[in-house]
């Protein structure tokens, strides 16, 4: 163990599903055998954190509980079986904080699917305090050279849609559409398939988003889905030859659009789901899904290896997370920015205020 670790330290805790969530001190805890301590600089802020105030997964939180998972810091503890992680390393704690490594899905490095995974602000307490708790096997490794704001919205926002541009099977030269372009993981989701090969169609609504996406973003054509007549064809006449993209990536957090991609999306397309409105559905018409050959299909969180990868595009200055900081006190605020869809880009909470 490390010195000089205060007894208590600052959070936000949610007591009761629903909120609110109060600022408070609270203990600061101990890691276990294969735990590491993180002082906690900096953390993102994620629409699933929002879901686990509300209590509207499928998934039950813990209570009372700390919220966030896409905290960076620096190692300051660490338990007794710990080898390859140092007191004094940059360290990030994801949404998976740990899981068994010895199920078939850990062993095929499907981690995220192990059925004893622990979820960050969820199943365990997360990053919206000053010292969090992570499993040394799955902490990410942070460069010392990389700012810990900046990032903080990678260790979630960054590695899922990394990983979603993956599975989505596309290769350099084709086309991708991101639904949810401006927020938070649509953002990033710009940037990695573009630095991937890819041309980019934004999805979203609102001038300010559609300046950052075609401007910041490096996307070749955006769509406004509120201002649009027909977005299925408006989506088509932005690719190539009019067919549709060869990919979807819809990290939207409403339903309607998880029903229009497979409408747009090209034959031999794939559309791939990350975002998780609370009750939807996907839906497709069966016909042009079959006889178009489209693919529909669901993609999590990133393994470590993805991880890994996804950290390196950030390092090597490929990726620039669109972020603004706010005190951690005045986390509510971003909740209430979510409820009323205004984000651009990612909040991230300073713990020390």
């Amino acid at each position: 163990m490390s010195q000089n670790i205060p007894e208590k330290q600052w959070a936000m805790v949610i007591e009761k599903t629903g909120g609110p969530v109060e600022y408070k001190e609270i203990p600061v805890a101990k890691p276990g055998p294969d735990e590491v301590l993180v002082n906690i600089k900096y953390s993102g802020v994620c629409h699933t954190d929002l879901h686990a105030v509300n209590g509207d997964w499928p998934i039950p939180t813990k209570l009372p509980l700390v919220g966030g998972h896409e905290g960076a810091g620096v190692v300051v503890a660490r338990g007794e079986l710990v080898k390859d992680v140092e007191i004094g390393d940059h360290a990030g704690i994801k949404w998976l904080n740990g899981s068994c490594l010895a199920c078939s899905f850990c062993q095929a490095s499907d981690e995220m699917l192990c059925p004893k995974a622990l979820l960050s602000g969820y199943t365990v307490d997360g990053t919206f305090q000053q010292y969090a708790i992570g499993k040394a096997a799955h902490v990410a490794r942070i460069p010392k050279d990389v700012p810990l704001d900046a990032v903080s919205p990678v260790l979630c926002a960054g590695i899922t849609v990394y990983k979603g541009l993956k599975e989505s099977g596309a290769v350099p030269g084709q086309t991708v559409a991101i639904v949810g372009a401006g927020g938070g993981l649509g953002s990033l989701a710009c940037q990695y398939a573009k630095a991937m090969g890819l041309q980019v169609i934004g999805i979203d609504t609102g001038a300010e988003k559609e300046k950052m996406v075609k401007e910041e973003l490096g996307a070749t054509a955006f769509v406004d889905f509120a201002t649009s007549k027909n977005v299925v064809k408006d989506v088509q006449a932005a690719t190539a030859d009019g067919t549709g993209p060869h990919a979807v990536l819809l990290v939207a957090v409403n339903e309607k659009p998880f029903q229009q991609a497979a409408e747009y999306v090209r034959p031999r397309g794939t559309v791939v789901a990350i975002g998780l409105p609370a009750g939807a559905f996907l839906k497709a018409p069966v016909f042009e899904t079959v006889i178009g050959m489209k693919t529909i299909k669901g993609s999590y969180v990133g393994n470590r290896k993805d991880t890994g990868e996804a950290l390196d595009f950030f390092r090597r200055g490929l990726i620039k997370a669109p972020f603004k900081t706010i005190g951690m006190s005045e986390l509510q605020k971003v909740y209430d920015l979510m409820h009323e869809g205004k984000i651009a880009g990612r909040y991230v909470v300073d713990t020390s205020k």
